[in-house]
Parts: structure tokens; sequence; C-alpha cells
């Protein structure tokens, strides 16, 4: 057995499906040669059992016979401290990748843990922005660098990438514990978050009268159609009558903003009512007593339950407010929100979504006085900072509360003389 050189590589092909020519300088190190003609250099060894183990260093050509040897060298100084390389190899190899770690994640977290809706939102992003970037690198070999691509690469819309970075680095997070990753390696840790404009749109009690109005049109004489501008003069002459271009609003979607509005309820919560969850009785509703939590009863206002009591009663239907084409299920959300488009169109208030309904009694319960807590009772959030982050204070409460207290201190600082009923009639 010769030398392996570039000559004798060269000089050498496979007899059969596949052949090894052996180096006769470093034992173990040799050439493995297919009938495809592709070659590559091998090295052989036993590992601590004993076993007997070959191992692949590179294809013949992207290395030479020099560096090959060195390779093999390399290798052979691990076996001899006790390593198995080939077995370190076959790990990695095996080892989980952060797809993998995503969708148990999703399984074992995410869904265990959360509504169902949180589920599906959790789950886009993972899927549109986290498993394309990052879902072929090995759990292990995760980098801070890696993290502040993604979150870079993300910047044009800086709530999501904050957003990102915070499911990667619960997931990774749980990788620890799953043994996963070493304990604390999280490398989420050292990224930057961006600054966001956080909204706190809420609606003023103007533009709650503007949304009533909008609320009886629609469901009275209907509301305009939104006209195109650049209709052919053939096609515009068959324009209904400015008197026939409206279209009422399903009572559904009347009823629905109407109790969000008045109760703070998230849309879903409304949507999933049923008859039975109403007692007009004890005055509540059942609604869950956190987002995605099992219904509880729950007090809400008389006018609300005025409102649910004018509802038609759909025979045979379970529903408070059933599809209006099949009675067996609730009305959907894509059905609200185009129904939104227009009642907020016709408001004067398109800036606001079905959600900041919800922000508009946070707000208005936070403006009355109440503490934080009885908002987040109001809201059924599952901790105080959520109440905090929901209510939202313009001047005027604030300016209530300011007059009271420097009326307060201002009569202490400059008190005035108090009238001397013998000294009244030199006073006039």
């Amino acid at each position: 057995m010769p030398k392996l050189t570039k000559r004798t590589i060269d000089a050498f092909s496979a007899e059969g499906p596949r052949s090894i020519l052996w180096d006769t300088e470093l034992r173990g190190f040799g050439v493995l040669a297919l009938s495809s003609g592709i070659k590559s250099f091998i090295v052989q060894y036993r590992n601590a059992a004993g076993r007997s183990r070959r191992l692949t260093l590179g294809r013949y050509g992207a290395l030479t016979a020099d560096q090959g040897r060195h390779l093999a060298r390399q290798t052979l100084a691990q076996v001899a401290q006790g390593e198995d390389p080939l077995a370190d190899r076959q790990e990695k190899r095996a080892a989980e990748t952060m797809a993998d770690l995503f969708d148990r994640y999703l399984e074992d977290h995410v869904r265990q843990h959360n509504a169902e809706s949180t589920y599906r939102d959790v789950a886009r992003l993972v899927e549109k922005h986290l498993k394309p970037r990052l879902g072929a690198l090995k759990v292990k070999a995760l980098t801070s660098a890696d993290v502040a691509r993604l979150h870079s690469a993300m910047r044009a819309t800086p709530r999501r990438a904050n957003h990102a970075v915070a499911i990667l680095s619960k997931a990774l997070s749980l990788a620890e514990v799953w043994k996963l990753r070493p304990e604390n390696s999280n490398p989420c840790g050292t990224i930057a978050r961006f600054s966001e404009n956080k909204r706190k749109r809420f609606l003023t009690m103007e533009e709650v009268t503007r949304l009533g109005a909008a609320l009886k049109e629609a469901e009275t004489i209907g509301l305009p159609w939104r006209q195109a501008t650049d209709l052919p003069p053939e096609k515009a002459k068959h324009r209904a009558h400015p008197e026939n271009q409206r279209t009422p609003l399903a009572w559904q979607v009347v009823a629905t903003v109407r109790i969000l509005l008045l109760t703070g309820a998230r849309l879903s919560e409304v949507l999933g009512l049923r008859r039975a969850d109403v007692d007009f009785a004890a005055g509540t509703l059942a609604l869950p007593s956190r987002k995605g939590g099992p219904r509880e009863p729950h007090p809400v206002s008389a006018a609300c339950l005025d409102i649910i009591r004018s509802l038609p009663m759909v025979k045979g239907s379970p529903w408070l407010l059933p599809r209006p084409a099949n009675r067996e299920r609730h009305i959907t959300k894509e059905v609200m929100e185009a129904g939104w488009q227009r009642l907020r169109d016709r408001a004067g208030i398109p800036d606001v979504r079905l959600h900041d309904l919800r922000h508009t009694v946070g707000t208005y319960a936070g403006q009355s006085g109440v503490s934080a807590f009885i908002v987040r009772d109001l809201l059924r959030h599952s901790n105080i900072s959520m109440s905090q982050r929901y209510v939202s204070f313009d001047a005027n409460p604030v300016r209530g509360v300011a007059e009271i207290v420097g009326a307060r201190i201002l009569e202490g600082l400059d008190p005035q003389p108090a009238d001397d009923p013998d000294n009244a009639d030199d006073r006039k």
C-alpha cells in the first residue's frame, strides 16, 4: 500500500461499488473511491468500547492528501483521549433543530397555557418569521448573532420584531428546562428591543355619540354605499337613486358593537355567547374570568341587559348572535370586521379597531376614579399590570383632582380670616 499522494489517489479507482486505499504513513487513514468516481478521505479507529468506527473527513479535491492526513491525525488524537468523533458527529446531526423546538413549544406550552386565539397568533408568527429564518439551525448552536439578525430583519415592524424575540426567548428558556441547551445560555437577553409607539386609542364621548348615530342609521335606513367616482357614463346612468343607495347591517353586527361598548368584553367572548349565558335575574353574563378561561357569571349593566333582552330569539339556535344564514353557528369575526369598517367610516373614526372599544371601557372606568384593581375585575385581566396598561387618563380627571388638592393646600398656605359678626356692620 503506497503513501497517499495526489498521484496515487488520481490513479486509484473503485473495483466494484466501492474500494479503499489505505495510507502507509498514517495507520487508519485512507481514501474511499466509489464507482461514480467520487473519492473521500476517511479515518478508521476503535472507540473506547473496542468498536470499529469509520469517519468521513471530506471530499478529495476539496481537500488535498496532506490536508486529509492532518485531519486524520487530529481525529486519532481525539480517540487517544477517549473521545468518539463519529458518535459526536452523529449526535450533532440528530440534535433537535429550532423547527423541532418551535413545534414542541407551540404544542406543549402555548396550546396548553393560552387561549386558542393566542395560540393561533403565536403560531402564525412562528411559521411566518421564526421558522423560515431559524428553523434549520440546531437548538444548541443558536447564538445571539442569529437572534440579532432576525430582529434586524424585522425592523420595519418594531412591535412585531420585539414580539418575535420574546417568543423566541420563551422557547429557548423551555429548551433549557427540556435539557436541549445548557442552563443560562439564552441568547435573547443581549438583544436591545426596538422602541414602540404604544397605542392608547379610546373613544371620546363625542365619538361615542357619533358611533351611536351610525348604529341607529345602520339598523334602520341603512348605511350609504361607497360610491365609485370613476364609473364611465354608460354605467353611471344605471346607478340607484340616492335614497336607495343604502344597506342595513345585520342586527347581529349592531348588537355586538353595543354589547362590546357596554361590557368591555373581547370580541370572541361576545360572539360566543349563548342564551344560557345570560342571567337577567342576577344581572350577569357568563364570561371567561381570564382570556381563554372557563366562563363564569360577571355583572353587567342594566343597559346591556336591556339590549340583550330586545334581541330576536332565533328558534332552534343556542346562540345569542347566530349567523343569518346558519342558526346552528354564531356570527363570525370576519363578518364583524367587515361591518365594523363601514360603521367606523360612517362615524368618522377610521382608525378605531373593535378591540379599542374594550380600551374605551377601561379608560372610562379609570377616569371615574376607581382603582386599577376594580378595572382589572371589570375587564377580567389576569394581573394588575394589564389593567394599568389599558387605562388611559386625559387631562380632565387629573385636573379635577389637582383642583381639589390645590384648594385644600391653599387653605393652609393662605387662610382667609373668619367673619366676625360684631364687625359685620363695619364691612358694609
